[in-house]
């Protein structure tokens, strides 16, 4: 039997989702296919409206190879996993002669522990053991969520909280779950036969595709214990996120709180010896703790090291007496036990990690109003990790809208731990980088309008002239209008102004959940959500609803944030440009998806209006529009009044 050709696979699966094949889809799915069959890398920039998620799926099980699909948000993941493969591999079939498996996998405490919903969540020592259930009362938002919980784990088939529509409270959630630290494990728990989270990893190592995060590939590459199955070949979805979800994983951070609450957890489980050298260990870092100051910490103060080493001495001892003592007063005592021993274990490596000192990590402190002083270690950086344990074993695809910074894939595949393209070496990794452009014609589609005459935005205090601004472009546009915000406090500055002096709703990111807020943008072309960067990925609005994206200035990073300036500061020691290859290339990526929202299909129009006049005067302003889509370019205020006036008029006779 012959094999089936990639393009009847492609045209077999576009035709089951009822899409229309693309030709940068088709170029895609070529390059994905030839880096599978040489044990190659690609990096891929695919735009918005490409059919992406087909263009890696039908080459990747048509190899039939097993494949691991990482993807940074849960909606991408829902869609591969509930829409796009299953409507493929049916689509596949006649031709494969084959139906290959998928499944969905993700961190332990994603799931419902059936362990710590019957047999309670060991809490603090004052408060014996926690009945969740009972403590909470009926009528409170935990008492209601709780209840619904354990409803909710007599009729699950997954476990999997995603799966709980709608959503509790991470408060109520950690009632009912657990760490991987915190596990009995399977052959010790009384639920392990029955456990949702073994049941994925099942299902996981049975599947050809496994769809999982970006932080559990994190997970498997940093902690050197496989979560993942073997597999041969690993594509990574929105990949321009893949860096910063992996520093969250390798970023450690201790607390006073965090460490008072183990120091109870152990109390009972080491001799009174241990347990006291602790409690002055604890004490000595709160003591520490309260006269912090926020900032970088470029050599440890002296007190600091004492407190950690303290800490890290006393910790070692509670981890190496823990097992020996019993307490016959502690109910469930394996469980009680593993708490404890999860808690101090992640106090003693990170009290370790930052004892030890590396030239290669970040510490500083953070403080807030509400919870007080946190002492955080990271990565300078990951590239390092990542060269070593993404590409060394299998064909790495990665790809997203937004790959190519200034024009090129050089600073992303810096960034990944690769070499300039084409620069091949014994231990680089040889890569090759494709872009397949949009199916939309940006330059008709949409412009792109800098405020130019706007004054350069300074760290503080209103613009006035921004707020008049952004009126008179809501007005105009008729509502429609997206804004984002590079502060939450921005966002908020803004929607207080407007509301007292325009006509259109205004929401208000963290007024309602985000789901809740985009339906209501979508319901209501005259409404207007204003948020920060955590809406800038997360709203998919095609038509009529979103003609103006809003940004109020270039997104870069605080100049008093301690990673991004140390990662700066690192890039100018070896001769490099550090404002360029961190704060601009961060801006770049923010404002490339920013300005994605608008563009979603074919029949939309509308504006990316950005009031910081420095993209069109500074000497950067070149290297981030050439990120941003083709827009057609002015900085003609009168101009743009008359299309979004144009824009909205079109909609109205619309009926929409």
């Amino acid at each position: 039997m012959t094999k089936p050709s990639l393009p009847d696979l492609l045209h077999a699966a576009v035709s089951a989702v009822g899409g229309t094949e693309r030709p940068g889809q088709v170029a895609m799915a070529e390059a994905v296919a030839e880096a599978i069959d040489d044990n190659s890398h690609r990096l891929i920039q695919a735009g918005t409206g490409t059919g992406k998620s087909l263009g890696y799926l039908v080459p990747a099980l048509a190899h039939g190879e097993r494949v691991v699909v990482a993807t940074a948000t849960l909606a991408l993941q829902r869609q591969l996993v509930e829409r796009d493969l299953p409507r493929t591999v049916d689509a596949l079939h006649p031709q494969l002669r084959r139906r290959p498996q998928f499944a969905m996998l993700k961190g332990r405490s994603n799931y419902l522990c059936l362990h710590r919903l019957h047999e309670g969540a060991p809490q603090d020592e004052e408060e014996g053991l926690f009945d969740q259930f009972e403590a909470a009362t009926p009528t409170s938002k935990l008492g209601k969520d709780l209840l619904r919980l354990r409803d909710w784990a007599d009729e699950t088939e997954t476990g999997d909280r995603d799966d709980l529509t709608p959503g509790v409270s991470d408060k109520a959630w950690s009632q009912i779950s657990v760490s991987s630290r915190e596990c009995l494990g399977a052959t010790k728990c009384a639920y392990g036969a029955e456990c949702f989270a073994e049941a994925a990893r099942e299902r996981a190592k049975l599947a050809d595709v496994v769809v999982t995060n970006h932080a559990l590939l994190a997970i498997d590459a940093i902690e050197g214990a496989p979560v993942l199955p073997q597999h041969e070949v690993l594509i990574v979805d929105e990949a321009h996120e893949l860096v910063s979800r992996v520093t969250g994983v390798a970023t450690g951070e201790l607390t006073p709180g965090q460490v008072n609450r183990a120091v109870k957890r152990s109390a009972k489980l080491v001799d009174e010896k241990t347990a006291d050298a602790l409690q002055t260990a604890s004490e000595s870092f709160e003591r520490v703790m309260e006269l912090a100051l926020p900032g970088r910490l470029e050599q440890i103060p002296e007190d600091l090291g004492y407190a950690l080493m303290s800490l890290r001495d006393a910790a070692r001892n509670v981890i190496s007496a823990i097992g020996a003592t019993r307490d016959k007063s502690v109910h469930d005592e394996d469980a009680v036990r593993k708490q404890a021993l999860a808690a101090m274990e992640s106090i003693h490596s990170v009290a370790e990690r930052i004892t030890n000192g590396s030239e290669y990590d970040v510490v500083w402190y953070e403080r807030h109003d509400r919870f007080g002083a946190t002492l955080r270690v990271a990565p300078l950086s990951v590239s390092g990790l990542l060269r070593e344990k993404l590409f060394e074993d299998r064909s790495v695809v990665l790809t997203s809208a937004t790959l190519k910074i200034g024009g090129d894939f050089n600073g992303v595949a810096a960034s990944l731990g690769l070499s300039a393209e084409g620069v091949e070496g014994d231990d680089v990794p040889a890569w090759k980088g494709l872009d397949v452009g949009s199916p939309f014609d940006y330059p008709k589609q949409g412009i792109l309008y800098v405020a130019k005459h706007l004054a350069t935005p300074g760290r503080e205090g209103t613009r006035g002239d921004m707020m008049d601004e952004l009126a008179e472009l809501i007005e105009a546009a008729g509502g429609r209008t997206l804004g984002l915000f590079s502060s939450m406090r921005g966002a908020k500055a803004a929607a207080e102004e407007l509301r007292g002096r325009i006509d259109n709703p205004i929401l208000l990111q963290g007024e309602e959940t985000l789901g809740e807020l985009i339906k209501a943008f979508a319901a209501d072309p005259k409404t207007c959500l204003f948020g920060t960067l955590s809406l800038w990925q997360g709203v998919d609005v095609p038509g009529p609803s979103c003609q103006l994206v809003v940004m109020d200035r270039i997104p870069f990073p605080r100049p008093d944030d301690p990673l991004m300036s140390a990662r700066q500061k690192s890039v100018e020691e070896h001769g490099g440009n550090g404002f360029m290859a961190v704060a601009a290339t961060h801006a770049a990526l923010l404002m490339a998806q920013g300005a994605g929202r608008l563009v979603r299909a074919t029949g939309d129009r509308g504006v990316v209006a950005v009031l910081d006049p420095r993209l069109a005067t500074a000497r950067y302003g070149s290297f981030l529009r050439a990120t941003l889509p083709d827009f057609w370019y002015t900085t003609d205020r009168n101009q743009v009044r008359r299309s979004l006036a144009a824009i909205d008029a079109t909609a109205q006779a619309d009926g929409k």
